[in-house]
Formats: C-alpha cells, sequence, structure tokens
C-alpha cells in the first residue's frame, strides 16, 4: 500500500517534473541565443551604421572603406599564408606524434600526455612572448649567442617575420590537432595495413595508400579546426607580427580600433564580418567531417587489439624528437620567462648574467597599481566567471543530453555556436551592444564577453558526463515526488562532479589568459593581464613582462590544482556518503 502510494504521489508529481523541463528549454534558447548572437547581430548593424552616434543610419561607406583600402590585398594574402602555414605544420606535426604514440613501440609514452595537456595552460602570448625574447633580431638570447660568443656581425635568425610566425603558430596549434587525430589513430583496425603487407607493400607505402585515407576525415578534421583557431588568433599575429610590420585580418581590425583620433568600429565591423563567416563555414564543415568519421569506423568485435611497429634503430632519435618538442612547448617558455624576469636587460646566459640577477622586475610589477588591478580582475574573472559558466554549462548539457527534442537540438546548435566566433571580432560585435549599456567600460561587460565565448568549453565535457548518468536515477527521484531542480542538486551535480571540475578548469584558465576579446572590451579599470602583457611587449618592457607572466602561469596553475583538490574531496564525500 505505501508503494502504491508513493507511486500515485510519483504520478501527481511528474507533470510538474516534465513542466518544468518545458520551461527550462526555452529560458535557456533565450538566454544562451543572446549570448551569442546578440554580439552577432550587433556586428551587423554596426557594419552598415555610420557610427555609435548614428547607430543604425544605414550606408555602404564602411564596407567600401574596408575593402577598398590598398593595403587589404596583401593583409588577405598574409593571413592566408600564416593560416594554411601554422595549421600544415599543427597538423603534421601532430599526425606525426599520433602515429608514434600508437602504432609504434616509442618509449616513455606517457611525454604524448604532457604536449597535449600541459600548452593549453600556457597563455598563447606568453608562448609568443618567449619566442621573441629568443629570436628577435636585437637582442634575442639565441641571436646574441651567434653575434657575442660565435663571431657573427648580424642576427642570422628573425622571428619577425611569416615564417616564423607559422612556427609558433602551429606548436601553439598541435595539442588540439593532436587530441583530434589521436583517438582516429588508436581505433584504426591494422588487419587493413597488415592485408596491405601481404600483398608486399612496405611500411610506407602501406601508410600513404591505406592508413592516411582511412583517417581522412580526422585529419581534414584537425586542419580545420587549426585554421579556425589561426584564424581567430591574435598573440602570434600582435606579439611577433606587428613589430615586423606583417599584418593580418585580426591585427588590421586592432588597428582600425586602436590607433588614430577615433576608432571607427563601423569599418572595424564591415572587416570582421569576413572573418565571422569564413570561420562560422568552416566550423559546420568540422561538424560533418567529424560526424561522418563514423563511416570509416574499422574496429569491427571486441579482439580488436591495435599492433605496434618496431622502429628499430630509430626508436631513440625519434624519441629524443620527441622529447625536443617536448621542451619546446613546456618547458623553455617558462625558462625563459623567468630568467629575463631576473636579468636586469637581454643578455647571454654567464657568470655575468647570473650575478646581476635580482627581483628587481617583480618589485616593480607588484609596485604598479595598473598591473595590480590586472591581476585582480583576472583572478576575479577567473574565479567568478568560471563558477557562473559551469553553472550555466550544467543545465544546458542537462538539456541537450537529458531532453530529446528539437528545442533541445536549437539549444545545441546554439550553444557550439561561439566556439566559432574569432575573439577580437565578437568583441566589436560586443562593444556595439555594451556602448548602449551601463555595462560598458566595467569588468561586468568582459564578465559577459568571456562567458558567451567560452561557454562550449564548460559544456563539451559536461556533456560528455552527464551522457554516463542512467536516466533510471532521475526516474527514481520523479517517482519520489522531487522537481527538476531538486533532482539535479541533489542526485545529478554530486555524479558530475569530475565533469564539473574539468568544465571549471578550462573556463578558468581561459578567462585568466584570455587577451583577443580583451583588448576591444578592457577600458582603463577592467584591464586584465593578458592586456597588460601585451601594453608591457609594445613598450619593449621585457623583464617586467617576464615576471607578470610568471605570475599569470602561477594562478592558471593554482586554479587548477586548487579545483583539482576540491572536487577529489568531494568525489571522496559522495563515495563516503
Amino acid at each position: 500500500m505505501s508503494a502504491q502510494r508513493n507511486a500515485g504521489h510519483g504520478r501527481n508529481k511528474g507533470p510538474g517534473m516534465f513542466n518544468t523541463r518545458s520551461a527550462l528549454t526555452p529560458t535557456l534558447i533565450i538566454i544562451v541565443g543572446f549570448l551569442t548572437l546578440c554580439p552577432v547581430i550587433m556586428l551587423v548593424i554596426g557594419s552598415f551604421s555610420e557610427g555609435f552616434g548614428a547607430f543604425g543610419t544605414f550606408t555602404l561607406a564602411k564596407y567600401a572603406a574596408a575593402y577598398t583600402d590598398p593595403e587589404f590585398g596583401a593583409i588577405i594574402l598574409n593571413t592566408l599564408v600564416f593560416v594554411l602555414g601554422s595549421s600544415v605544420v599543427a597538423t603534421g606535426l601532430a599526425l606525426f606524434l599520433a602515429y608514434l604514440n600508437n602504432r609504434s613501440d616509442i618509449p616513455f609514452k606517457f611525454l604524448f600526455k604532457i604536449i597535449s595537456i600541459i600548452p593549453m595552460m600556457i597563455p598563447h602570448i606568453l608562448f609568443a612572448v618567449s619566442w621573441v625574447l629568443l629570436l628577435n633580431p636585437t637582442n634575442g638570447l639565441i641571436n646574441l649567442f651567434f653575434k657575442q660568443v660565435l663571431g657573427f656581425a648580424e642576427a642570422p635568425l628573425n622571428i619577425y617575420s611569416i615564417p616564423g610566425m607559422i612556427l609558433v603558430e602551429g606548436l601553439l596549434d598541435l595539442p588540439i590537432a593532436y587530441l583530434i587525430i589521436a583517438p582516429a589513430m588508436a581505433s584504426f583496425d591494422v588487419a587493413l595495413e597488415e592485408s596491405s603487407k601481404v600483398c608486399g607493400a612496405r611500411t610506407i607505402r602501406t601508410l600513404v595508400r591505406v592508413t592516411l585515407p582511412v583517417l581522412r576525415p580526422a585529419i581534414l578534421a584537425a586542419f580545420i579546426l587549426s585554421i579556425v583557431r589561426s584564424l581567430a588568433s591574435f598573440a602570434v599575429p600582435s606579439v611577433i607580427g606587428m613589430p615586423g610590420r606583417i599584418y593580418v585580418l585580426a591585427t588590421h581590425i586592432y588597428q582600425i580600433i586602436s590607433t588614430g583620433y577615433a576608432a571607427d568600429y563601423g569599418k572595424a565591423a564591415a572587416v570582421g564580418m569576413s572573418v565571422l563567416a569564413t570561420s562560422v563555414t568552416l566550423i559546420f564543415v568540422y561538424r560533418h567531417l567529424t560526424s561522418a568519421g563514423e563511416k570509416y569506423v574499422t574496429i569491427s568485435s571486441r579482439g580488436y587489439r591495435p599492433t605496434t611497429i618496431a622502429l628499430g634503430r630509430a626508436r631513440y632519435p625519434l624519441f629524443a624528437v620527441v622529447g625536443g618538442l617536448s621542451f619546446l612547448l613546456i618547458v623553455l617558455p617558462v625558462i625563459v620567462l623567468f630568467y629575463t624576469s631576473l636579468v636586469p636587460y637581454s643578455m647571454v646566459p654567464s657568470g655575468r648574467a647570473f650575478s646581476l640577477m635580482s627581483w628587481k622586475h617583480w618589485s616593480d610589477v607588484l609596485k604598479d597599481p595598473v598591473s595590480l588591478l590586472s591581476l585582480k580582475n583576472s583572478l576575479f574573472l577567473g574565479v567568478v566567471g568560471a563558477s557562473l559558466g559551469v553553472a550555466l554549462s550544467i543545465l544546458v548539457a542537462y538539456v541537450v543530453v537529458k531532453v530529446r527534442t528539437k528545442a533541445a537540438g536549437i539549444l545545441d546548435s546554439l550553444s557550439f555556436l561561439s566556439f566559432s566566433f574569432p575573439g577580437i571580432v565578437i568583441g566589436v560585435g560586443f562593444m556595439w551592444f555594451f556602448v548602449r549599456t551601463p555595462l560598458y567600460a566595467t569588468i561586468w561587460a568582459l564578465l559577459v564577453g568571456y562567458i558567451a565565448t567560452y561557454l562550449p568549453y564548460g559544456i563539451r565535457p559536461l556533456a560528455s558526463a552527464f551522457v554516463q548518468i542512467h536516466s533510471h536515477l532521475e526516474e527514481s527521484s520523479m517517482v519520489c515526488g522531487a522537481g527538476t531542480f531538486y533532482t539535479l542538486r541533489r542526485i545529478v551535480v554530486p555524479l558530475l562532479v569530475p565533469g564539473i571540475v574539468s568544465g571549471w578548469i578550462l573556463m578558468a584558465t581561459m578567462f585568466v589568459r584570455e587577451l583577443t576579446l580583451s583588448v576591444v572590451l578592457s577600458r582603463p579599470g577592467s584591464e586584465v593581464l593578458a592586456v597588460q602583457i601585451l601594453r608591457f611587449a609594445e613598450d619593449g618592457l621585457w623583464g617586467r613582462l617576464s615576471a607578470l607572466g610568471i605570475m599569470m602561469i602561477f594562478i592558471s596553475t593554482a586554479l587548477v590544482v586548487a579545483a583539482s583538490l576540491i572536487g577529489a574531496k568531494m568525489t571522496r564525500v559522495e563515495a563516503a556518503g
């Protein structure tokens, strides 16, 4: 009888549960739609407007000025070479590493996990700066070594060039390309390769004629995503390209809004429209390729077990290559920054250099009110922004995974759309919106912009975590009369701790290091670390820049460690309960 009463109670509460779900979906569509579509709509309107003071006054003058600029052709060419070149470098290196990791007997494979994860914690602007400190033609450490120690008359290397930009951006985009190609390489059935070898084909021919064609969707997806990331990149073009007078679309937009007596946001919006359209198109192609990858599945049974290829004498030389790449991606940037933060000026490491080391640059940064404010603002945005972003991500991921309706599909598409938005372009769109609100020139404008831009980074790990939670748990809660939010809070969320921690870490680290959106929305009083570092780079204050950069890396690492420890503690408490 008691069970019948409980069942009847559950049936009475059931409709309320579904009504809550029905109300939650359109509410989230409105919120996410506002965050993702509002800046795009404002960008479109702004590109046809005469200016902030004449918003909505239709004109084509901004498009005419933008696309008839005599320098625009060279900027487009630079952009194409930079984007395609860096994507080829990133995808090629990722394919090389994925093949070694999954198909060979190379030792110490744990290095591949380090390469794929840790570089994401190093802000792109600091990575670019570290290469400038090494290879700039005036006082780069490597060039100084060539001139002072080896007697070269001129610096043999120049980072301020298209090849320099391609190299650094390619290394930055390598981890994300590897994370796309490696799973596909791991799931490849070696029976296809063995059949090729039985027919007399050598390893190289088998690789070219069998392995790579089957992996084509993953390779193309990695290549296209690298294009999207390099097209949106601002750190490398600003730190390396602008001093060498090499401009791409991102830095061209930055020039339009940051030089002259008055920023021309209408012209910037007109240029940004082409960047946005290209990026969105490429993201849809990327999604098509990743979904089409199912047609290339080659694992057919539980008996599948990948075999490894013996590298023979090349085993340790190739391991040395992987170790060198790890050093370039992880160790070198931090070492160069820390060393530069201690010496009075750029100098080759020597006895004299070590004798002159001091904490002066660190002291100068800690006494600089703007630097201290940027530290405070970035820490606030990292902690509060990531927390708000994850809270929204939990609700969105719940609807996308658990509420299988057309409206949930619309929400999924809206939430993924911002992944294709180049930061500096969408920042111009937000500027057109915020200038008409009290949020303009405040840290709250950055908070909204950050959440809107990086929402997919919170949703994806949480959606994966929701998939692992069986619907029977929620149904049991419904039978007992619990509502949607009570079920989420008491049953679902405790089981989501690993996904929540992953999403929070991703968003927090992104917020702390964010540059492209910040250079547009940041104003006096709302400076953040990345913008302050860019200012130091423009002024050539490499010592202060390096000290502040190490502080940025420390903050990011501390947030990651703290979130991991809290997540582990919550998991233990839940398991004990």
